[in-house]
């Protein structure tokens, strides 16, 4: 089966892949935090998470990418919604895992609009655990159609 092509608009990109992530926090492009404006209105798309190296040689790496939606500025993600999640790693640690997580393409589809609340700002937040925890990834928001 073939990937999924989509258009990628290069100012929704929400971490570049520059830097392997080891410890919790908001994802990088350009060595700065990147949140977006989707807005106004309700928005559909697809986050898009490239991952390129993935560490689960511990079998207790859980990496849980969160996107994370606020209803008012940028600066105001002191209140967020998360609007999508995946949460990769190994088996034993990662809930209802059925195999490792390994590189490749993950898809999650959101709206912007979660109990009747428009979250026109969007940023990824990445939450890892375990020995070793390391993840490499470029991620990036598709409209869907």
């Amino acid at each position: 089966m073939g990937q999924r092509v989509y258009n990628q608009d290069l100012e929704l990109i929400l971490a570049d892949g520059a830097a392997a992530v080891t410890a919790d926090g908001q994802s990088q492009v350009g060595g700065a935090a990147a949140e977006k404006k989707l807005g106004p209105g309700r928005f559909e798309g697809v986050l898009i998470i490239d991952v390129s190296a993935i560490d689960i040689s511990s079998a207790d790496e859980v990496y849980h990418l969160c996107l994370q939606g606020a209803a008012s500025g940028a600066d105001a993600f002191t209140t967020t919604e998360t609007l999508a999640q995946i949460s990769l790693g190994a088996t034993a640690a990662r809930p209802g895992a059925a195999i490792n997580s390994v590189i490749g393409r993950y898809e999650i589809p959101f709206i912007t609009e979660q109990h009747d609340t428009v979250y026109d700002w969007v940023r990824l937040y990445v939450d890892v655990a375990g020995t070793t925890p390391s993840i490499t990834f470029k991620a990036w928001i598709a409209e869907r159609y």
